[in-house]
């Protein structure tokens, strides 16, 4: 994940008191353990500013409205309890080429400041840290004991002091080249690495940057450049430093990230704020994603697993209980022929009533014949007893793991991120096993559950949709609000999947292209994903039903049809016609 450099954080802030400055600050809310947003509003606009301290992903930018949950952080408690109504005036960098900002706050416009909220954007030692007018420290983001850093302390009641500066010799416009390039070739090596060693406020990104910029290699030995290599690109070095100081910024995507001085941009973007807030709210949700789904993934198996071994073991019960008539038929025996039992006897050979077969019979010699066709018949009795208790509790697990199963097909479905809605989905899938009693109460927070996630969309050949179910919450909502009288509910046949609608108006009728186009999808989100060919059944969706108590996603049916699903098919139309 790219860092905030010195020049994005340049570029921020400059586009922020251009657009921001003066503005009022109406809420403070705390989204996670990272990151609070300060609601300001100005005489033209309203908008949030996220101050984020995460180690990966430390930035101050316009970002996204927070979602509608309560906020319970201490840390943002304090921050709306000082700063509320408080006038934003300045944005002002503490000290040259470094990367903390000095957010200051005052009564009004024009008022000295009685509050500053220092950002500090520098990796794993990021932070946010209120102090009053005096300098002393009120709260921090993140607060470090003596224990912790033997550097720098930062604790509630110290007086702020700065980070420790940085080394490295300063960047200047008013130096020439002759003395720049004796700097950065004093030491043969790679010139990205020497540029970044030579000078402060260099960030790889930059450097990479300016030396592709040049039509150089950044692995490239300072010692094999030619004077024209060196011209072109002080030229661009030249370049940064005018940016910086006019604040004629360019935020733009790259093949690799953003970049905002304009260079080797595959797409531009309107400001800053924008380029800053899309990039790392994608590239934090996308590592969320995958946190997430591997902890459901390993909780559903280890779960399946525990399920499994607890349905092996009923099953022996059960086939053990078979041999229960066989215990009452040799009593019966025993007792039709107790003429023929003699004393001391361990075993004795009787005819069976029907096939007239021997039927050996295992005795206790210290107990007479009837002592022995008791005992026959009470483990009769209790093997019929065992049969009666193990049959629902095997019936109860076998449910548990046909629910769990769908939702194990739910995550594979979910394979990678690609957009908000994935994660949404498996915050969905989440929140279901929490209120299943599967996982515990979420320390994380999730979005507002007003808002749901919506099913993929496909069209069949004749321009019909295709509605697919993505975890069990969507698959109850198509199956049972969202499904029409004149759909077709399509699913596969006894293998955990999606729920699958094709969608029909009144008096239309799908050709075979179509049924089949739906079935594949059916076919395709299922757990036979990887099969040939996998059977689906297609019924209306007034046939149906949720049995009472049953999980989420899960339905009985009748009146179905049977067509065959082909799972490659849909597997190439994503690869090539979508």
């Amino acid at each position: 994940m790219q860092s905030v450099d010195f020049t994005t954080l340049t570029a921020a802030c400059a586009e922020l008191r251009t657009r921001w400055l003066p503005a009022r600050v109406e809420q403070v809310y705390q989204r996670d353990r990272y990151t609070v947003a300060l609601a300001l509003r100005t005489l033209k606009q309203r908008g949030w500013l996220t101050l984020c301290w995460h180690p990966q992903a430390a930035r101050i930018c316009i970002g996204d409205a927070p979602p509608r949950i309560p906020d319970t952080f201490t840390f943002s408690d304090q921050l709306r309890h000082q700063l509320n109504g408080y006038a934003l005036t300045a944005i002002d960098a503490i000290a040259p080429w470094e990367r903390v900002v000095d957010l200051q706050f005052a009564k009004r416009p024009g008022d000295p400041p009685q509050w500053h909220l220092y950002v500090e954007i520098m990796g794993k030692y990021s932070n946010v840290i209120l102090t009053d007018a005096n300098k002393e420290i009120v709260t921090a983001a993140h607060q470090v004991t003596a224990s912790q850093s033997s550097v720098r302390t930062i604790q509630t009641g110290q007086p702020y002091e700065l980070p420790p500066a940085l080394a490295g010799n300063l960047p200047s416009l008013s130096e020439s080249q002759v003395r720049w390039q004796e700097r950065v070739s004093l030491i043969p090596g790679a010139i990205e690495r020497q540029l970044l060693k030579s000078y402060r406020g260099l960030s790889p990104t930059v450097a990479r940057s300016m030396v592709r910029a040049a039509n150089l290699e950044p692995e490239r030995s300072t010692q094999t450049l030619a004077d024209s290599d060196w011209q072109r690109l002080f030229h661009f070095w030249q370049e940064w430093l005018q940016i910086l100081e006019t604040g004629n910024f360019k935020p733009g995507w790259t093949e690799d990230g953003y970049m905002v001085l304009g260079w080797g941009m595959t797409q531009p973007v309107e400001s800053v704020q924008t380029l800053l807030n899309r990039y790392y709210t994608a590239r934090l949700e996308q590592e969320t994603f995958q946190q997430l789904r591997h902890q459901l993934h390993q909780k559903v198996s280890n779960l399946l697993q525990k399920l499994r071994l607890k349905a092996e073991s009923f099953q022996k019960r059960l086939q053990q209980s078979d041999a229960a008539d066989t215990y009452r038929q040799q009593a019966d025996l025993l007792m039709a022929n107790l003429h023929r039992w003699q004393p001391g006897m361990t075993s004795i050979s009787l005819e069976d009533f029907e096939t007239g077969e021997p039927v050996s019979i295992s005795l206790n010699p210290e107990k007479n014949g009837v002592q022995n066709a008791q005992a026959l018949y009470k483990q009769h009795q209790k093997l019929k007893r065992a049969r009666g208790a193990v049959e629902p509790l095997l019936q109860e697990v076998r449910s548990e793991i046909e629910y769990l199963e769908q939702v194990e097909a739910s995550l594979h479905q979910l394979e990678g991120y690609n957009n908000p809605e994935d994660l949404q989905t498996l915050e969905e899938i989440r929140e279901e096993l929490i209120q299943q009693n599967y996982l515990g109460a979420s320390q994380q927070r999730s979005r507002s559950t007003a808002d749901e996630s919506k099913p993929y969309r496909y069209r069949t050949p004749s321009g019909f949709e295709v509605w697919i179910g993505r975890n069990n919450r969507q698959n109850d909502r198509l199956t049972f609000r969202m499904a029409g009288d004149y759909d077709l509910w399509l699913h596969s046949q006894e293998i955990a999947g999606s729920h699958v609608l094709l969608r029909l108006e009144p008096g239309a009728v799908p050709d075979e292209d179509d049924l089949q186009f739906a079935a594949n999808w059916a076919a395709y989100f299922s757990q036979a994903r990887e099969s040939d060919r996998v059977p689906v059944v297609y019924t209306k969706p007034k046939y149906v039903y949720k049995p009472k108590g049953a999980k989420p996603g899960m339905v009985v049916y009748k009146h179905e049809t049977v067509i065959w699903g082909y799972p490659h098919k849909v597997k190439r139309y994503l690869t090539t016609d979508a």
